[in-house]
């Protein structure tokens, strides 16, 4: 739009001549491509429609794609109470500074801003894509990191539970895997044993095997290929289960 402006004011003010009018054109096609890529680069606001086809312009962007996927599915957990706190961002910001390394970089920040500040975020295409690429352990290790940015101000709300819930259930996790995450940051009396997967009423022998069971099926040798910070997390909830069970242990007197 503004090639065409500038063309006419050139020609006015420059001498009524082509050359003037073809100065002004220049200057408009400036504007016109500086606001274009300064629009991209922002992407603040849009609706359901834009962050859908940005991203699916990212996710087929080469090996940024995952970045991606976790960027979008952080943004969905951080904007899910109806305010995004530094704790939040201060969280993401460090998973993914030690995830990527040095290849971490303010483009990926402009994506979280994007998906952030944007419209409705495609979970089921994004879900959908994750389930197809990554084994169970990972999609596991993946919804204990969403969790983790739901307690980064120290409380998980009812909103990013049943956020997080929607993604557990579109990534195909099982619910007794959600539930034993769930239980490791949101706290109450039954919270060990459900940790664990089993009820307050389980029998010694029972509860020795749903900790074998768990030990095994959250070991963090499940996700050894993944980046260090996943294998931190991987640590964290292996220990929370060690936690869960002597816990139990004590409770019951069990040696």
């Amino acid at each position: 739009m503004f090639k065409f402006i500038g063309a006419i004011i050139g020609f006015f003010f420059l001498g009524k001549n082509f050359f003037g009018a073809f100065i002004g054109f220049l200057v408009g096609s400036f504007i016109d491509n500086v606001t274009v890529i300064r629009s991209k680069i922002t992407g603040a606001g849009g609706n359901a429609d834009d962050v859908f086809k940005y991203y699916q312009q990212r996710s087929s962007a080469g090996n940024s794609d995952f970045a991606t996927m976790l960027i979008a599915l952080s943004a969905a957990v951080m904007r899910a109470d109806g305010k995004v706190i530094k704790a939040e961002l201060d969280f993401v910001k460090s998973f993914f500074s030690q995830q990527f390394g040095p290849n971490f970089s303010v483009a990926h920040l402009q994506t979280l801003k994007r998906f952030v500040e944007g419209g409705e975020i495609p979970l089921e295409q994004i879900c959908n894509d994750i389930k197809l690429r990554t084994q169970v352990e990972v999609r596991i290790q993946l919804l204990h990191y969403l969790f983790g940015i739901a307690k980064a101000d120290g409380h998980v709300s009812e909103v990013e539970i049943q956020i997080i819930q929607r993604i557990a259930n579109l990534m195909g996790v099982p619910q007794s895997d959600f539930e034993s995450l769930k239980n490791m940051f949101y706290r109450d009396t039954n919270s060990d044993y459900k940790v664990l997967g089993i009820e307050s009423t389980a029998t010694e022998e029972e509860i020795k095997k749903a900790y074998r069971q768990m030990a095994i099926r959250y070991h963090p040798d499940k996700v050894a290929a993944m980046g260090d910070e996943y294998q931190k997390g991987a640590q964290e909830k292996f220990q929370k289960i060690q936690e869960a069970y002597e816990n139990i242990k004590k409770q019951r007197g069990i040696n």
